[in-house]
């Protein structure tokens, strides 16, 4: 008893004390006591002054990008989500290896095997990346919102609408196809551009020789429903005749014997050649291998109208129509504008223009927070003579009113990053370097003691612009977009520090860009060419064709799918292929 009144007094006596502030004018946050007469303990915390709260973290940028096509799956694979809040919005919930959509139409290879589900693809991404299956129908730039509707069900509303804020916004859509208000094209063609596209057209050609295979039916109604048209000599239209060219010959003569001699394929072109981006020696190969498959060629004509059973094309040189009666046709005469680009290109000024224009950066100009890939845009390269005083002001470092070769050397680099129609025009002229160009303006010929003013400089430039080149629509040129963007994002707070690009050539501005502009590098185009041939038109103008360039299609084209999976899912089905041949079911 007598310890319980001495602890007792001491707890007393202690709890007295610590109510003091101590010299340091903190009290003590916590004592343990143990009561020998309660055989507890007593725990005495003090809340005099509570901890003061972490700050929270700086809010992430929100980065929305549409679209899960090329461009915004090299963006999206690219970017450290780390650094911002991003949302994928698109109502294809997968990536699709479009290059091999001929190859699908015919059974080579299998839908599933050219696919990659996006949330798979992000999937070490964690809650970095949100993906919303929905499509948008709006892009508002003043409130910075993107207005979407759900492709899979509603929301609470009832409607499936709904709205994503943004910071920064990605919009690669990509394109749809673009019909050229041709007359019943829409509604009696198939298009190329979708895997359900692609698997339409299978289940047609098989319809095809199946309606064909009926009793009773004539001669001349079978040549008819066995006349397959393609529209469009692009590497598209060429790619699928030949792909379609191939299951005839190796696998559905076999199965549909009584027929075969009824078969046809035409490929109706409105230029003089086919493959008309290709260099002239592989459309000349191209044209040769199919009159010798006897695939026919009508090039020089142009669809004017598509009925349920008949195309009326018109010859450009002559002007006579023609009735061309088929049983299945595929539209791949060129690419459109969707509607809600065309919309926010209205909103925007940019009206009168198929595709939305962005600049060297890839930024949309009228937007500072909106960027744009892809084959929804088109980047419009700024042309040297619309700054050509600026340029001769900022290299004119002694303000003498002339400018000697060094002085030009000083800001060639800046020059050339800018403006990279200088480099092609040298090149196309064969110059060695910019004293050859500038000799065009002055005439002299010692490089040593050559000395130009305003209007030397200004005609020795006069040609360059000449060069200014758009790159072409393809999936190519969509994921090198990509990649640079992300890029771009990645290093944004680090290059506001330490700029690496150019010269600010244009405006108020002083110092360098922030980063160097895109710039797009041809690495080469196929175009397979059927029997196991393909021709490929790679960089330093070399041109290859034949059986070898078939199996280096096989090596790229496997290399470049987006993960093992389809990888080795295409390399198998190339293999079945190989063993079994393509198969004609219905399904």
């Amino acid at each position: 008893m007598g310890f319980s009144f001495f602890a007792s007094r001491a707890a007393a006596r202690f709890l007295e004390d610590i109510r003091r502030p101590s010299s340091a004018g903190v009290s003590t946050a916590a004592l343990l006591l143990t009561a020998a007469s309660g055989g507890g303990i007593v725990a005495y915390a003090d809340s005099a002054r509570a901890e003061e709260a972490p700050e929270p973290p700086p809010r992430k940028k929100k980065v929305v990008v549409l679209g899960t096509g090329w461009a915004g799956t090299s963006f999206l694979k690219n970017l450290d989500s780390s650094r911002y809040e991003v949302k994928v919005i698109s109502p294809r919930n997968y990536f699709a290896f479009t290059p091999l959509l001929p190859s699908v139409t015919c059974g080579t290879v299998e839908a599933r095997s050219v696919v990659e589900p996006i949330r798979r693809m992000f999937e070490k991404k964690g809650k970095d990346v949100a993906y919303y299956e929905a499509e948008c129908f709006k892009i508002d730039p003043t409130k910075k919102a993107v207005h979407c509707r759900s492709a899979v069900g509603t929301n609470l509303d009832g409607n499936g609408d709904f709205m994503v804020d943004y910071d920064y916004l990605v919009v690669a859509l990509g394109a749809t196809v673009n019909t050229f208000n041709t007359p019943g094209v829409m509604e009696h063609c198939h298009f190329l551009k979708e895997v359900e596209d692609a698997q339409k057209i299978r289940k047609s050609v098989i319809d095809c020789f199946e309606r064909a295979s009926i009793p009773n039916i004539s001669e001349e109604e079978k040549r008819k429903i066995l006349h397959f048209v393609i529209i469009g000599g692009g590497p598209t239209g060429v790619e699928f005749a030949a792909e379609l060219h191939d299951f005839l010959v190796e696998d559905l003569v076999k199965l549909y014997p009584a027929i075969e001699q009824f078969v046809k394929i035409t490929i109706i072109q409105s230029g003089e050649h086919i493959l008309n981006t290709f260099d002239q020696r592989i459309a000349v190969f191209a044209e040769s291998k199919f009159q010798r498959d006897g695939i026919e060629l009508s090039t020089g004509f142009r669809v004017i109208k598509v009925s349920d059973d008949s195309i009326t094309v018109k010859c450009k040189s002559s002007g006579v129509e023609t009735l061309v009666p088929y049983g299945m046709a595929v539209w791949s005469a060129g690419i459109g504008t969707r509607p809600v680009i065309t919309d926010f290109m209205s909103q925007v000024g940019q009206g009168k223009r198929r595709a939305l224009a962005t600049n060297e950066w890839l930024r949309v100009p009228e937007c500072d927070s909106v960027y744009a890939i892809g084959d929804c845009s088109s980047i419009s390269q700024r042309k040297i003579m619309e700054d050509i005083s600026t340029i001769f002001k900022v290299a004119d470092k002694d303000n003498s009113g002339t400018l000697t070769l060094k002085e030009i050397n000083d800001v060639l680099e800046d020059i050339c990053i800018r403006y990279p129609q200088v480099e092609l025009y040298m090149k196309s002229m064969h110059m060695v370097d910019i004293a050859d160009l500038i000799k065009g303006g002055v005439g002299d010929s010692n490089k040593e003691s050559m000395v130009v003013n305003i209007e030397e400089f200004k005609k020795a430039l006069s040609h360059v612009d000449s060069q200014v080149k758009t790159v072409p629509a393809t999936a190519q040129v969509a994921a090198q977009q990509g990649y640079y963007l992300a890029d771009c994002f990645n290093k944004k707070d680090h290059c506001v520090e330490h700029p690496e690009g150019p010269l600010r050539l244009t405006g108020s501005g002083e110092g360098h860009h922030n980063f160097r502009p895109f710039r797009y590098k041809h690495l080469g185009q196929f175009a397979p060419l059927g029997g196991e041939q393909a021709a490929a038109e790679l960089p330093g103008d070399w041109v290859s064709m034949g059986h070898s360039t078939q199996w280096l299609w096989y090596s790229i084209y496997a290399s470049k799918q987006v993960s093992w999976r389809t990888r080795v899912l295409v390399v198998s089905d190339w293999t079945r292929r190989f063993i079994f041949g393509r198969d004609s079911s219905r399904i």
